[in-house]
């Protein structure tokens, strides 16, 4: 039985990931920090097959500790400072966690190394932020980097840091470059899940108005549960090395919007929405498309689920899941 650390448990990719893993009969170990985590009666309850263990991005003696507990073939590196408003309100936090932490655990792997027949094989969760202000579309594996936030910056260190512990040490050290993906477990936090929750309590009458900011950007979103079996993939492969993860067609946040209302049966979406400048970002990315030609011909990957689909697939679980918290009888 393989044998799988994923930092990030809690989130949406950690726990699809999860999931993967369980299904191809791993053992799966979560990367927790702190005793009192929110998310952890949730995440027991919903994976009962992960074993916890303590440890710490931001403390590289946990780790060390974490990965001689574990003795993983796998390591997944999802955890960060993930939501890229917050970044720009704590741009050290977000530098030391989703930059250095990196650095903290490509340098924990060097040091545990695992057997010699069976060296540790390493993923890190870069991001399609570090592109920014795009030097060419679509985006592909040699694009240069063009950041335009901390938490982009600090994942353009994460990224050229393991291609630097890959050059330097030999590890067998990945990064996946994915692109926006979306599911039902995303944070209320991140502008889809805001869009389908809201959406929802509209549509049962818990709610007036949703209030967001630049509707303009267009993204290429895709699902999680799709983007990690890319994830998967990767460190499976004879030799190490950096894929796009994306689907290749782009739609703005008013697009996103659009969608949502009109699967949920109301047509004049425009009444409900106001933009606030609050929600602006001081420095905003206009337009990200990913070319996964890399990853289609060497994993053989490709994704699933279409944008309509991903939007209509989280509207009826904010519903669903808004009806119940309010008593409320679906037809």
């Amino acid at each position: 039985m393989r044998r799988a650390l994923i930092t990030g448990i809690t989130g949406q990719d950690g726990q699809y990931l999860a999931e993967l893993l369980h299904s191809k009969n791993y053992k799966v170990f979560g990367l927790i920090k702190g005793q009192n985590n929110p998310k952890l009666e949730a995440l027991q309850t919903e994976l009962p097959f992960v074993e916890l263990v303590s440890g710490d991005l931001q403390d590289l003696s946990s780790l060390v500790a974490a990965l001689e507990q574990v003795q993983p073939d796998e390591v997944y590196n999802l955890g960060a400072i993930s939501f890229v408003g917050l970044s720009f309100k704590q741009a050290e936090l977000t530098a030391n966690v989703t930059g250095l932490g990196v650095l903290r655990l490509l340098e924990a792997i060097r040091m545990v190394g695992g057997s010699q027949n069976n060296p540790i094989r390493f993923y890190q969760a870069s991001s399609s932020e570090m592109f920014g202000k795009v030097r060419e579309s679509p985006q592909v594996e040699t694009t240069p980097f063009y950041p335009r936030s901390p938490y982009g910056c600090a994942k353009v260190f994460g990224h050229d840091i393991t291609v630097n512990y890959r050059d330097s040490y030999g590890l067998f050290a990945c990064s996946g470059i994915l692109f926006n993906h979306e599911s039902p477990r995303r944070g209320l936090e991140f502008v889809t899940r805001k869009v389908t929750n809201a959406v929802a309590r509209i549509k049962l009458g818990l709610q007036d108005t949703l209030v967001l900011g630049d509707l303009e950007p267009r993204r290429d979103w895709g699902f999680a549960g799709d983007y990690v079996k890319a994830m998967w993939l990767m460190l499976q492969q004879d030799e190490p090395s950096d894929y796009v993860v994306a689907t290749g067609r782009t739609h703005s946040v008013r697009e996103f919007v659009e969608a949502a209302f009109r699967h949920a049966g109301i047509d004049d979406w425009e009444r409900y929405v106001t933009q606030d400048e609050r929600f602006f970002r001081p420095a905003e990315v206009d337009l990200l498309v990913g070319d996964a030609t890399k990853a289609r011909t060497e994993l053989g990957w490709k994704p699933e689920v279409d944008f309509e689909s991903l939007v209509a697939m989280m509207v009826d679980h904010d519903l669903k899941l808004e009806a119940r918290k309010a008593g409320i009888q679906l037809p």
